[in-house]
């Protein structure tokens, strides 16, 4: 393969360039690293697809009735697995109640649109005709080894009709809990709209109510289930439950009650695994789901949407959906049961998140359109100027975006570094490390990256961020991800807000352009401060470390004092800033060579740094080699709340594995922590703000800041509270702070 490019990145580059053959041709149409690892290692690509390619021209001697799938030895297999109580194994290969084996599929004719008998359960009499129509498949069994919709007994119902709804709703309404999903036409919850939603309340069975194109005869249909969804007596499970919730609100219905996603479940069971739906049936029910792409076609441009296929096609597959989750459900909480701190994690935090995060994507953001603009045309003229600086210092003009010319430049016409590295394909190395070694030295080599700073300003940001504006509602709306980074961090898309720069100047001008929603509100900004250092105080229990955050000392100042063995008043800022980065850097487990990169002096001197920073803060260094001991003997490290980072490779032989292993072992806890100490403060500020019924909204969150749109007159107010929440949310024993700022856009707020 190629560095860099995983599975889903591969797999968008080839829709959109058809073969890899096309895509590096066409690398100048691309961008940043990507680009440049295309260029790097383009050999090494084309070996690798050589080396994947299945030849299918073999010459193999072979009977064809023999590779032809026969059922197992029942009488010989059965007596076996009860003997080796593999019961597990004998339901997956026998069936779950190992019935013989069927010769023939078998489908049950339709029924009659009266006929009413798939509410069997129901002790309630049909004492009236119901009008509207019933469609069901039934199958049996096969003989395949792998279970699908078409060797696996099921019974999906089409429901149609405004009777034949109330009938499955009035039966639903006797459950202690059910299954749903919603089929609809985007994955923007704001763009959403209903197309159908399937229920399950026991296994194998489910109901698919499909709804009409018309906006208003979809509405009113949709009104039939606002009553079943706020019946808090009910648990209400699905898989993302976030996405329908929103698609739910955007009609009106509010989901109350307890909830339960399957796909957050999974995620704090086995937080570095997938957690989608098929990926979960064929892992736990060696089950295979109809895909989506046999509906509505592969993804791209050209692909349709559920409202395009056919009604009895999109009811297998929506009734499959919720079916299979509901199968899911007692699996992950026999799993869990042997972690109590994730039940309680998924109950307290995880799920009431959920509703939060909805509420907070379909509030979107307003953006300033005009400075956006007028950012892109200086963004556009700078960039000009910067290339053109380049030029004359190249002595000709090259295309700066290719690594390969840019080498050739630097290394062979300038001679800028005798010693340059080259990839393994013979290209100079031109990435952003190498440069900014030489940038001291080397104009050219700050002018190159003040050109690649400007062209990912304009590109990613100042010109995209426009066209993720929703016409439904004038405002962007991102998407939040819970159940991506193994941390417990929340991560975003569309866009993706965590990356939004913020370390230089340029980078910051981008936040001005994030705004209130109108003159009656400004942006209040709500960040904690140093909360991963003074999380790390809490677990070490170092001295040092609490007292300095106790008594509201400069921790940064307070750690070169110790380190430099200097009176706090002789700190000077260099020394300021060699504490600042150690004191970050030891949270992250950087070893000598790595700090004396990340504070440009020699090994030597790194490492009489971090001697002495362990000897002046000891329980610093016992936790760390706590957590390190923790991970060896569990294979895991825990979050204050529970939440588990499993670390496969800390016992590993190879050294740069077992020390990346080493190094989360001690920063899991620390940033999985923080993590839950701002979703517990999201939750009990949205809680505040919808109890005191407040014109202000919680709009945004990134890393440790919270952002939202204020009211004026609730602003003082607001500060308090928010303030006071998010320093108690969590108790550690530690003093927490955090910064508030109030502006007419985010930059001015933060």
């Amino acid at each position: 393969g190629i560095p860099g490019i995983g599975e889903k990145t591969a797999q968008k580059l080839l829709e959109e360039f058809e073969s890899l053959e096309n895509l590096l041709e066409n690398t100048d149409l691309l961008k940043g690293k990507l680009q440049e690892n295309l260029i790097n290692f383009r050999e090494q690509g084309i070996l690798s697809k050589h080396l994947a390619r299945i030849l299918c021209e073999v010459p193999i001697e072979y009977e064809e009735e023999k590779l032809l799938a026969t059922p197992p030895n029942r009488a010989l297999l059965e007596p076996l697995l009860d003997e080796l109580e593999f019961r597990t194994l004998r339901k997956r290969i026998l069936g779950e109640d190992s019935p013989a084996p069927s010769a023939e599929p078998k489908v049950a004719p339709k029924k009659d649109a009266n006929q009413m008998d798939m509410f069997a359960a129901s002790s309630a009499p049909q004492t009236a005709q119901v009008q509207g129509s019933i469609e069901e498949s039934v199958s049996e069994p096969a003989n395949f080894s792998f279970n699908n919709l078409q060797n696996t007994k099921h019974q999906y119902h089409l429901i149609q009709g405004e009777a034949a709804i109330k009938s499955l709703i009035g039966f639903l309404a006797r459950q202690s809990s059910f299954c749903f999903d919603t089929e609809t036409t985007s994955l923007s919850v704001v763009e959403a709209e209903l197309v159908g939603m399937s229920f399950a309340y026991r296994k194998a069975e489910a109901f698919y109510v499909p709804f009409p194109e018309n906006k208003e005869e979809c509405q009113k249909q949709v009104d039939l289930f606002k009553e079943i969804f706020a019946n808090e007596t009910i648990q209400k499970i699905a898989q993302n439950i976030k996405y329908d919730m929103s698609v739910l609100a955007n009609y009106g219905i509010e989901i109350k009650g307890d909830i339960y996603d399957t796909m957050l479940a999974h995620y704090l069971i086995e937080p570095e695994k997938r957690h989608n739906m098929d990926a979960m049936a064929m892992s736990y029910l060696n089950y295979e789901p109809m895909s989506i792409e046999s509906l509505i076609g592969k993804k791209g441009i050209k692909q349709g949407n559920m409202r395009d296929a056919d009604v009895m096609a999109v009811k297998e597959y929506a009734a499959e959906d919720a079916d299979i989750t509901l199968q899911l459900k007692p699996i992950l909480d026999q799993k869990l049961l042997s972690n109590p701190k994730a039940i309680t994690l998924l109950q307290e935090v995880e799920m009431p998140l959920s509703r939060v995060l909805s509420s907070i994507e379909r509030e979107g953001v307003n953006l300033d359109i005009p400075f956006l603009k007028e950012m892109s045309k200086v963004l556009e003229v700078d960039s000009k100027a910067v290339q053109q600086k380049i030029y004359e210092a190249a002595g000709q003009e090259f295309n700066i975006a290719s690594p390969k010319q840019l080498g050739e430049i630097l290394f062979e016409k300038l001679k800028l570094d005798p010693k340059a590295k080259k990839t393994k394909t013979g290209q100079y190395m031109t990435g952003e490390e190498i440069l900014s070694k030489m940038e001291s030295e080397h104009a050219i080599a700050s002018l190159i990256l003040d050109f690649r700073e400007l062209q990912k300003l304009k590109s990613t940001y100042v010109d995209a961020l426009p066209e993720l504006i929703s016409s439904k509602t004038g405002r962007i709306h991102t998407s939040f991800m819970q159940a991506v980074t193994a941390t417990g961090r929340l991560s975003s898309k569309d866009p993706n807000l965590q990356n939004i720069p913020i370390r230089t100047v340029r980078g910051r001008e981008i936040r001005k352009a994030f705004i209130p929603r109108n003159e009656e509100y400004q942006i209040l900004s709500a960040d904690y401060s140093q909360i991963e250092l003074r999380i790390m105080a809490a677990f070490s229990q170092d001295d040092s470390m609490l007292e300095a955050f106790n008594n509201g000392l400069d921790v940064h100042k307070a750690t070169a004092a110790k380190v430099f063995h200097v009176p706090l008043e002789e700190v000077n800022s260099d020394m300021r800033r060699k504490a600042k980065t150690v004191n970050f850097g030891i949270i992250y487990g950087v070893s000598a060579f790595g700090l004396a990169g990340q504070l440009a002096i020699s090994r030597t001197e790194a490492k009489e740094i971090k001697d002495q920073y362990f000897v002046e803060f000891p329980k610093v260094k016992t936790y760390m080699d706590t957590c390190v001991h923790t991970a060896q003997e569990l294979g895991y490290v825990e979050t204050v709340l529970g939440r588990r980072r499993y670390l496969r490779d800390i016992m590993s032989a190879n050294m740069n594995e077992r020390g990346f292993a080493e190094r989360n072992a001690i920063n899991a806890p620390i940033q999985g922590s923080a993590a839950d100490m701002i979703k517990v403060a999201m939750i009990q500020i949205q809680n505040f703000l919808e109890k005191e019924k407040l014109k202000s909204k919680m709009i945004l969150t990134v890393h440790d800041e919270l952002v939202f749109d204020a009211h004026i007159r609730e602003i003082n107010y607001l500060r308090d509270k928010i303030n006071d929440i998010m320093c108690h949310a969590l108790d550690l024993g530690v003093v927490m702070e955090t910064g508030i700022g109030v502006g007419a856009n985010w930059l001015e707020a933060h």
